[in-house]
């Protein structure tokens, strides 16, 4: 077969038919079948609503009878689509998403009409989905972001007042995402939910830093996730780890700005679990804060075995939190004794400056508390040059080689 593609595509198609032949070497380059949405009647102008051609690319690559299907996307050309969804399951073994050029949102919340606001694009039941490219997801957060309730066609109407996330991949086990770049999502970039074997890697995600609620990547019911080597500036968290998630392992992340590497928040829906998650070797930089694990009062489950470890901290807030009383609206906040169970925790190897005083702050629930904390190489100081301290609320655990002393930690 011969791929008339030109520049970049034809470099990442290259490496990506490398790849499949190294881990299949029984495979021919004759079961691999390439459609490209221009073929389908996308025009690619930035105008033109392309979702009906690319639904009608979609069902054709879904239903096809080879065991490996490539949907090109081609470079220099900006795709307009409509909120829609991308279903599974498909027939193809593998199927792989080319994002050469760049594919964009609506600039008007009329493009929701009729439509729920929680999302712009879903992949949703597709095994081995690979989405990869040095292409561009805009979602055009901006639309939103001032006044996210209210119709821009009937100011005095209002609507659901949280914007769509840009990118939501439902139960996709063997997931892959690389390469691409997403901007401007009214809410978060991507979210992972009840997804198996994912590995996300050198993608840039960024926001302003004051866009409301601009999660970069949040993961949730999910298990064995890898994130690394990636960029991801935004206006909330980085990446955020919620109920139901195990297995996850983030690693060369510049996280900045935005709000740092969360654990949660957990326990606001009820029972929730999350555990052996490991964070390391990340830069986070002038963010509101650093490593944290947020819990709501009166939730239940547990969070354990929980490392961050290699961190980099550049004028950041709050460095190190856990909050076992987390309530960002600070009105109408739970008095309850329930929480979810936190222990396992290990803070390794973080240095950096913060622009607070309070550089550490472990604040646990009175009755559940929080056990086996390990603070090890902890070396945080204040921009200002100010003395800096640590706080600690019924949190038990040691210390080894910190600046602060942790001596607040309880046995």
């Amino acid at each position: 077969m011969v791929l008339l593609l030109a520049g970049t595509t034809m470099v990442y198609l290259g490496i990506f038919l490398v790849l499949l032949c190294m881990f299949s070497p029984v495979w021919s380059a004759d079961d691999i079948k390439t459609f490209n949405v221009v073929n389908f009647g996308a025009v690619g102008d930035g105008r033109t609503d392309d979702l009906p051609a690319f639904l009608k690319a979609w069902e054709t690559v879904c239903q096809s009878e080879s065991s490996r299907v490539i949907l090109v996307i081609p470079e220099k050309k900006k795709f307009l689509l409509t909120p829609s969804t991308f279903e599974g399951p498909c027939k193809p073994s593998f199927i792989h998403i080319q994002v050469s050029g760049n594919i964009i949102a609506p600039n008007s919340k009329s493009g929701w009409d009729g439509r729920a606001t929680n999302a712009w694009l879903i992949f949703e039941n597709i095994d081995h989905l690979t989405v990869n490219g040095n292409g561009v997801f805009d979602g055009q957060g901006h639309v939103w972001w001032s006044n996210p309730c209210l119709d821009d066609n009937n100011p005095s109407q209002e609507t659901q007042c949280k914007g769509p996330t840009a990118l939501i991949f439902r139960r996709c086990d063997r997931l892959r995402v690389w390469g691409v770049t997403l901007i401007r999502s009214a809410r978060s970039h991507i979210i992972l939910t009840a997804c198996n074997e994912v590995s996300i890697a050198n993608i840039r995600i960024m926001s302003p830093g004051d866009s409301p609620n601009t999660d970069g990547i949040d993961v949730s019911a999910s298990t064995n996730v890898r994130i690394h080597n990636s960029l991801i500036a935004t206006g909330d968290d980085c990446i955020a780890i919620g109920g139901g998630s195990s297995n996850v392992n983030i690693s060369g992340i510049t996280c900045g700005p935005g709000h740092g590497i969360s654990i949660g928040s957990l326990g606001e829906g009820g029972f929730e679990i999350v555990e052996d998650v490991r964070v390391r070797n990340c830069t986070i930089k002038d963010t509101l804060t650093g490593v944290r694990i947020k819990t709501w009062q009166g939730g239940k489950g547990y969070a354990r075995r929980i490392t961050f470890e290699g961190i980099k901290l550049v004028a950041v807030n709050n460095p190190i939190i856990i909050d076992q009383f987390y309530c960002p609206s600070r009105v109408n906040c739970k008095n309850d004794t329930a929480a979810v169970a936190l222990s396992d925790i290990a803070f390794r190897g973080i240095s950096g400056t913060s622009l607070m005083d309070e550089v550490i702050n472990l604040s646990c629930s009175e009755t559940v508390g929080c056990k086996n904390i390990l603070v090890d190489h902890v070396y945080i100081s204040s921009v200002k040059g100010n003395p800096v301290h640590a706080k600690c609320v019924n949190a038990h655990g040691r210390h080894t080689h910190t600046r602060p002393v942790v001596n607040c930690l309880l046995p």
